[in-house]
């Protein structure tokens, strides 16, 4: 195959709503691919720390220090860990603009779950639950921004 049929291919998908064309016989090869997929990557929570009622925490480890957890300040009553964001990105709570959540206050998710997904760079980023656990407080609104270590939910473990 020439060139001349090549661009004559390449042309015919991008004038037609054909995202993807193969052709296959004993000498060639083609494949042509166009559109945007996003990509998935899934990323385990940062380590969790328990924090007693009084809100004090034994000492942080070293290397772990900049994903340690802390006790829930705007909400009075509410104890537990908070789960915080590995990167910095966008947080969705659920998988798409008009799906369902992927948790609720209250509910209670299993180890492995996915709790919300946090986008950087056009890559969406699964964050799961690292122990089976009771949501207790979401701390982000839907699409909003979240830096390094921001809280992402209030959870206790179960």
């Amino acid at each position: 195959m020439d060139i001349k049929d090549v661009k004559q291919l390449i042309k015919m998908v991008t004038e037609t709503d054909i995202t993807e064309f193969e052709m296959d016989n004993s000498d060639e090869k083609i494949i042509i691919k166009r559109g945007y997929k996003p990509e998935y990557i899934t990323m385990a929570a940062p380590p969790m720390q328990s924090f007693s009622a009084s809100g004090h925490s034994p000492a942080p480890s070293a290397p772990a220090a900049a994903q340690t957890t802390a006790p829930a300040q705007d909400a009075p009553g509410e104890t537990g860990d908070t789960l915080n964001s590995p990167i910095v990105g966008t947080f969705y709570s659920a998988p798409a603009p008009d799906a369902a959540p992927y948790v609720a206050v209250g509910q209670i998710v299993e180890k492995g779950q996915v709790l919300c997904i946090v986008e950087a760079m056009k890559l969406m980023n699964e964050i799961e639950a690292e122990c089976k656990c009771k949501i207790v407080k979401i701390c982000k609104e839907n699409a909003q921004a979240v830096e390094f270590g921001d809280p992402l939910f209030v959870i206790r473990k179960l």
